[in-house]
């Protein structure tokens, strides 16, 4: 609205300004990321259900009734509230399943995240290097991807596994032989598309080094879709050592594997119910809440969301 003073003069302002232009402040991309995220009511419970399981992981040797290989053979396949020392029974040797369950937390979580790690260190600088350099080394680089993918992941675990023997950290590394093709595949299609943008080009007139400008620029613009492969290739890595465990060439005993729990429980299912039951909710569970986080991850680092 308009407004004249004594000396005559016209002055002009905004009616009821809320706050003074100067003064307001413009969200972030990843502040509205983190806006929208919070919005959304399942990607909240994913990730309520995956700290969870992060905390069980943690602090197993705390929260843990009992170490998970202590046997009672007086209470072999005790069923659930059957004796009060169990509250969740015990396994075909006596030891408590509530136990297993939590150490199996453990387990499920550093080969998800380890796996995942592995596969950012290797499929990150690969896609970076063929999508910004092109030519012979996206060509040599794209050439080896097809390799691999040709060759059946879970299959080609089992292979290795059998040939140099289980454990969790040879199941880390069977499972992760093949678990950077995607990571590599998608960071390469994301520096196709970014390298001819303006500040790329300002970067180069500047005279930053190539490796400046596909770790400082464009490796830190295709977060997000990466942020969104991790969490969806964790719960695909734990189902991995959950199968492979299941097969009975995973994880060794007396560690505990909630793949493992599965896969001993069928010769016993009838009768004790619980040893199956327990460890198939916790991996369903667990996909679940990194499947809801992965969505919700997505709809929030998409720019063009409104809700």
């Amino acid at each position: 609205m308009t407004s004249t003073t004594s000396s005559g003069e016209t002055s002009v302002s905004i009616a009821n300004p809320a706050v003074p232009v100067s003064l307001r402040k413009h969200r972030t991309l990843w502040q509205d990321a983190v806006r929208r995220f919070f919005k959304n009511r399942l990607a909240i419970l994913g990730l309520v259900i995956v700290l969870a399981f992060l905390f069980l992981a943690i602090f197993a040797n705390f929260l843990a009734p009992y170490p998970y290989d202590k046997a009672d053979f007086t209470a072999v396949r005790a069923l659930p509230g059957v004796n009060p020392k169990y509250p969740l029974g015990t396994d075909e040797i006596g030891r408590d399943y509530l136990s297993r369950l939590i150490y199996g937390a453990r387990t499920s979580m550093t080969v998800g995240i380890t796996i995942q790690f592995i596969a950012l260190l290797i499929g990150v600088p690969l896609g970076g290097l063929a999508g910004y350099l092109g030519g012979t080394v996206d060509f040599v680089v794209s050439r080896i991807i097809d390799v691999m993918t040709a060759f059946p992941g879970l299959i080609f675990s089992i292979l290795i596994i059998s040939l140099f023997g289980g454990g969790m950290w040879m199941v880390i590394f069977a499972l992760s032989i093949t678990s950077w093709i995607g990571i590599a595949r998608l960071t390469r299609a994301q520096i196709l598309s970014l390298r001819e943008k303006e500040y790329v080009e300002a970067a180069r007139c500047l005279g930053v080094t190539q490796r400046g400008i596909i770790f400082r620029h464009l490796v830190p613009n295709s977060l997000s879709p990466l942020l969104v492969a991790v969490s969806f290739g964790i719960p695909a890595a734990i189902f991995g050592e959950a199968g492979l465990s299941f097969l009975g060439i995973g994880i060794n005993d007396p560690i505990a594997s909630w793949g493992k729990m599965v896969g001993v429980s069928g010769a016993y299912v009838r009768v004790s119910w619980h040893m199956a039951l327990f460890p198939t909710l916790a991996i369903a569970l667990a996909m679940l809440g990194f499947s809801f986080l992965g969505d919700g991850l997505r709809d929030a680092l998409d720019p063009k969301m409104t809700r």
